[in-house]
């Protein structure tokens, strides 16, 4: 039996998150109160809600779990949608499905660890494929054309992307899924942060939508502000593919929470206003944190990104990003991640760089001692 590495993000995570005082890292957009979310339930929910009983549920979800997913796609059924808990258990369940010592594989990179990591423990030969900085974090089709094998098998992309922020341009979108189509490669999409895009325009369709053989991964975890729930999913059309995740799935969470299935029922039922409520927070989060990044021009170069509540700065100190970051946690308590945290097994991640979040509320208090930090 293979031994994974260590997860680098979440076991920095392990010791700080819940510390700090200033988390300004945070991968997800604020959370909502278990009053606030049962108001938006309907009559009908909020009696299944009280009735409630705490017996085991249905491994692939819900009925009308699965229903309230897959109206959040066009042309997707509820039999097209597998849910899990949380993403990485569906991360985890692709990778095994889908891969093995034969076949080759892409990832996109920088990149969310277990999608390459568990591709790597997987398949015979796993290729990365760069996004760069300097051509605005986009998938470039020419790289992906040469990476490609006659025994690839599988493409993993994640946009709006986790750590940059990046939506890929709709043409490119296209372009990938025409190649995946032309070769009969399976694609993997991670879509987490679908929905807080700043441009409604430049919101892709979901791969599923597109393509028999996309697997597009969504959670409730990062765009609904809902990661105690702890239920994500993988919608697609190949529907042998979720039944043998299905199985698989058997041998790890068995099948999801009752009450978090319910609950995000409800709130997928109303998810209209908990992206609006969300994106305007993004918004004005951005505001605050690029007048901050303008009076620190000096120290750090910033672009905003696309999409997400998540993007990845640039510190142009002499110090360098990881004691600049060490020196904010252990002296302020303003929790960031340096890039050291994103390092790739396939490809050079840029060494200067660091994650940054704007997805919650308190954001001003984690600025002011950012910048109190600085004048010391």
């Amino acid at each position: 039996m293979s031994t994974l590495p260590d997860f680098r993000l979440e076991t920095y995570f392990s010791k700080w998150e819940f510390t700090a005082r200033h988390h300004m890292t945070a991968s997800d957009a604020q959370t909502l109160r278990m009053s606030e979310l049962l108001a938006m339930a309907s009559e009908a929910e909020r009696e299944s809600w009280d009735q409630l009983s705490l017996g085991y549920g249905e491994t692939w979800g819900t009925p009308a779990l699965r229903s309230a997913i897959a109206s959040t796609y066009e042309g997707i059924d509820a039999a097209d949608v597998l849910t899990f808990a949380g993403a990485e258990e569906g991360i985890y369940c692709a990778m095994q499905i889908l891969l093995d010592k034969d076949d080759h594989a892409i990832v996109s990179v920088p990149n969310y660890q277990s999608m390459e990591t568990l591709a790597l423990d997987r398949a015979g030969a796993v290729s990365g494929i760069a996004l760069h900085a300097g051509n605005r974090w986009q998938l470039d089709m020419d790289e992906v054309r040469a990476a490609l094998r006659p025994n690839t098998r599988l493409i993993a992309v994640n946009f709006p992307n986790n750590p940059t922020g990046a939506v890929a341009d709709p043409g490119i979108f296209q372009q990938l899924l025409d190649l995946c189509a032309e070769r009969d490669i399976y694609l993997f999409h991670d879509e987490v942060y679908r929905g807080l895009e700043r441009d409604p325009a430049r919101r892709l369709p979901q791969a599923a939508e597109r393509y028999a053989k996309a697997l597009s991964l969504n959670v409730m975890s990062k765009a609904y502000g809902l990661p105690g729930l702890r239920i994500g999913w993988i919608a697609c059309r190949d529907r042998d593919v979720l039944a043998r995740m299905e199985r698989l799935k058997h041998y790890l969470s068995i099948c999801n929470s009752r009450p978090s299935e319910l609950l995000a029922t409800i709130a997928l039922n109303a998810r209209e206003p908990i992206l609006a409520r969300n994106r305007e927070l993004c918004r004005d989060n951005l505001a605050r944190l690029g007048a901050f990044f303008a009076a620190h021009a000096d120290r750090y170069e910033w672009n905003e990104p696309d999409g997400g509540c998540v993007g990845f700065a640039r510190y142009l100190g002499s110090d360098g990003v990881e004691e600049h970051c060490r020196g904010l946690i252990e002296e302020a308590g303003v929790l960031l991640l340096p890039s050291s945290l994103f390092v790739s097994a396939l490809l050079p991640v840029p060494a200067d760089r660091f994650r940054v979040g704007f997805g919650r509320l308190g954001i001003d208090a984690g600025i002011r001692a950012w910048s109190d930090f600085l004048a010391r």
